[in-house]
């Protein structure tokens, strides 16, 4: 029946559709990048095969969509494929040993990077490494560590070639590190990143296609068949599309680029500018979704109510000025873009959404989802019902919080961490919710995400388990809200006749594993479009 032949047959002891009403099936027939079929018989489908059609009989398996991570950072991922894996050190000795390695195998003068998806406390030390330590590892060539997406720490040769000294002035929304005897130490935190990382060379096209290439294929041998990556610069973006048409996108890609480090709308129109030729495009794989702002800064920044605990003079920092910010989103809103901004603290939560309040307001008849909330951690029952109010959706990293949680009891104490992430708070009120991961700071992972929200479990131990939520809702919102949150709900995050064949196989049923064995469960096969994208056995 070549007709009707299908190219992909699945048959498992369940399909979860996650389709309303509808139970699980035991077949999924697919042809092209569509799902054509699905049948409650596990030889429903057997009309279907023809000499073409690749076969699995998986009779223990468990089939679900493909998962999203709705807040990820590909871009650092791939550069972190080919840099110096410092996130393996256990100590500052071993940690400067790996660079010591490097440099070894490096010209002189030639920058070296470090991954970016480390936290200090994991060093034995319990802090980062400084300038002058750098330098003993080499002081032939600038050095740049990264840590997450906020913080970075380079040697003196990189502070030498940058200009920077005693005397520089520290950026607005920015801060340039000292130590106790009040001399750089070598630290960079948010919009003083740029001093340094203007002068970074980008590696050439096709090493970075190809570290896009070997992080893709990480994130979906865990169950992420698209990752919307919120910190895309045009340049990235360029590079995203000559993988595409290389071939080595092992995911979808929804990109938000970047006006991170801009502080006026003006800077803004000029990123719109060379935002224009992407306007039309509609690849199903890749795509802009939209423009990301930060307000505020990350986990040693970020804006609060309330004096940190280690530091009762200090309640974060704004990177934007209300007003300017109030300008800058509406430049991208009226240009048809959509808005996604980074707010962690409850009083950077508090200020953008007087800002989104003030953009609706002035532009009646925004798109549903046209602003999103990024990461909301600290937002309390009346910002939550004010967002809900307003119509903001707002996505949750539990895998941040997992992993940083002893970094953050530092900074904020106990009580705040524990109130990090409100799933439980946000779905109660009919919040438009969806997941991820925020890596590099969280490590990412389908069932590694949903443990987490279903059991609050972090490093040091479980923290605000009234947040927890339940299996299936952590589910939803690594799918259907997932799809929703990127405009596709129609396309993807379910499992019907006519929609894109992003389809996860598990050895298991996730949804009857012990908490042990579902934080590192992966699956065996993940299909995107159609097309295996990791081979069987991978996870």
């Amino acid at each position: 029946m070549t007709d009707r032949g299908a190219d992909l047959l699945i048959r498992a002891a369940a399909v979860h559709t996650l389709v309303p009403g509808r139970p699980p099936h035991r077949a999924v027939a697919v042809r092209g990048d569509r799902i054509a079929a699905l049948s409650p018989d596990p030889n429903g489908l057997d009309d279907w095969v023809t000499s073409r059609t690749t076969v699995h009989d998986l009779p223990d398996a468990t089939v679900l969509p493909a998962f999203d991570d709705t807040h990820t950072h590909l871009i650092f991922a791939a550069y972190g494929a080919h840099d110096v894996p410092v996130h393996r050190a256990r100590t500052i000795p071993e940690f400067l040993d790996l660079i010591r390695q490097r440099a070894r195998a490096t010209p002189e003068g030639e920058w070296i990077r470090t991954t970016a998806n480390w936290q200090e406390l994991n060093l034995a030390e319990r802090r980062m490494p400084t300038a002058t330590e750098l330098d003993r590892a080499t002081d032939r060539h600038p050095v740049l560590v990264k840590r997450g997406g906020h913080n970075d720490v380079v040697n003196t040769y990189a502070l030498r070639l940058a200009g920077i000294t005693e005397d520089t002035p520290v950026p607005p929304g920015g801060t340039i590190g000292r130590g106790p005897d009040g001399r750089l130490n070598g630290r960079l935190i948010d919009n003083a990143l740029g001093l340094v990382e203007r002068l970074v060379p980008a590696p050439d096209q096709a090493r970075r296609i190809d570290g896009l290439r070997l992080a893709g294929g990480q994130y979906a041998a865990s169950g992420i068949g698209t990752v919307r990556d919120c910190a895309v610069a045009p340049e990235d973006y360029r590079v995203l599309l000559a993988a595409r048409a290389a071939g080595a996108l092992s995911t979808r890609v929804r990109a938000l680029i970047s006006a991170l480090g801009m502080t006026s709308a003006a800077q803004v129109e000029d990123l719109l500018d060379a935002m224009e030729e992407w306007r039309y495009e509609s690849d199903p794989w890749l795509r802009v979704w939209g423009v990301k702002f930060g307000l505020d800064g990350g986990l040693e920044a970020g804006a609060t109510e309330e004096p940190y605990a280690c530091d009762h003079s200090y309640s974060g920092m704004l990177i934007w000025e209300p007003d300017a910010l109030v300008e800058a989103v509406e430049a991208v809103v009226r240009r048809g873009w959509r808005v996604g901004t980074h707010a962690y603290g409850d009083r950077a939560v508090r200020t953008l959404l007087d800002v989104y309040e003030r953009v609706l307001r002035r532009n009646p008849g925004l798109p549903a989802g046209a602003l999103v909330m990024e990461h909301g951690g600290l937002a309390g029952p009346e910002q939550r019902a004010r967002a809900v109010a307003l119509g903001i959706p707002v996505t949750i990293q539990q895998p941040l919080l997992h992993d940083t949680a002893e970094v953050e009891e530092g900074f904020w104490g106990p009580d705040r961490v524990a109130r990090l992430f409100p799933a439980r708070g946000w779905i109660d009120l009919g919040a438009q919710v969806s997941a991820g991961s925020d890596f590099p700071v969280g490590q990412f992972g389908a069932m590694r995400s949903v443990w987490g929200m279903t059991t609050r479990q972090t490093v040091i131990g479980v923290k605000g388990p009234e947040h927890a939520i339940s299996y299936d809702e952590a589910l939803t919102l690594h799918t259907t809200q997932a799809a929703r949150l990127c405009g596709e709900e129609t396309l993807r995050g379910a499992l019907a006749p006519g929609r894109l064949a992003d389809l996860t196989v598990w050895p298991r049923n996730p949804a009857h594993c012990p908490a042990e064995t579902l934080r590192d469960l992966d699956p065996t096969h993940t299909f995107v479009g159609g097309r295996l994208v990791t081979p069987a056995g991978a996870g």
